[in-house]
């Protein structure tokens, strides 16, 4: 069964705002890493599985901002009819 027209407008606002919330999540990992926060670098790159340690994280970071992208989304369709 395809979708309506509304159900399309609806999951590309929502994928649209996930990208932008990812976006946002890998920029920072990269400014985490970067910076060198609480040496999070170096203690990645002295590991044998450092890789998947940086792997994780910017996972953890892609799903966080990017449900924080789509909420505030979300939000933002309120509408104050006062």
């Amino acid at each position: 069964m395809p979708l309506l027209r509304h159900e399309k407008n609806a999951i590309r606002f929502l994928l649209e705002h996930l990208l932008y919330g990812s976006i946002g999540g890998v920029l920072f990992g990269g400014l985490i890493l970067y910076l060198d926060v609480s040496h999070l670098r170096t203690m990645a790159m002295q590991e044998d599985n450092g890789i998947l340690t940086l792997v994780l994280m910017f996972v953890g970071l892609i799903a966080t901002f990017g449900g924080l992208g789509m909420a505030a989304g979300i939000m933002g369709l309120a509408q104050n009819d006062n």
